[in-house]
């Protein structure tokens, strides 16, 4: 993440994202596959490490292995196999766009952190070490059981997220940089989808 200054000298806080240059790498017809939809490719990838029906599927598609494949509907334009598109070709400075990637994975956490509960009471009146306890969990005799979704301790992370309306900054397209306001899910060098 980063900051840009507007018109108004007004600091946004706003993300960098490389986003391209993507192959199409198969175009879905309705007649054959039941929906319109465009497979687009990113990112390099040794040929050692790919597999042979994917080694296949790209060079049908006449370019080399890559990294990422994602499928795309409702496009409005139309595209040929084995085009590149570059940042230029699908976004423009003030677009809105939504952002989906994998939270960065934050392990096994307990109720104060995964669901921001209170705790137990004070340090005070014998209350020894559970403060940051989830305290009773509300079962007896009836109903002698867990609920099922009952908030506690447990992984936390690790989920997709979709953040929607972020608007496009920015665009340098000798780099395909495009720079989004506000924070975007993952760890730094994750892949996310961009969505406009």
């Amino acid at each position: 993440m980063t900051s840009l200054y507007d018109a108004d000298g007004q600091a946004l806080a706003c993300t960098v994202i490389q986003a391209g240059p993507c192959v199409v790498t198969q175009l879905r017809t309705e007649e054959k596959d039941g929906y319109k939809a465009v497979q687009l490719a990113y990112g390099e990838k040794k040929e050692k490490n790919t597999t042979k029906p994917m080694l296949g599927h790209f060079k049908a598609a006449g370019t080399t292995p890559k990294r990422k494949v994602v499928e795309f509907k409702y496009f409005a334009r139309e595209f040929e196999l084995g085009k590149t598109l570059t940042i230029g070709d699908v976004f423009a400075e003030g677009d809105f766009v939504d952002v989906v990637g994998k939270v960065k994975g934050r392990g096994f956490q307990g109720v104060v952190k995964r669901h921001g509960f209170g705790g137990v009471g004070g340090q005070t009146h014998g209350q020894h070490n559970r403060a940051r306890h989830p305290g009773s969990i509300g079962a007896c005799s009836f109903p002698s059981r867990v609920f099922k979704g009952l908030r506690m301790a447990g992984r936390m992370g690790g989920n997709r997220v979709t953040i929607q309306n972020l608007r496009v900054l920015k665009i340098i397209p000798e780099q395909n940089l495009l720079v989004i306001s506000g924070s975007v899910p993952g760890a730094k060098e994750s892949f996310v989808i961009i969505e406009k």
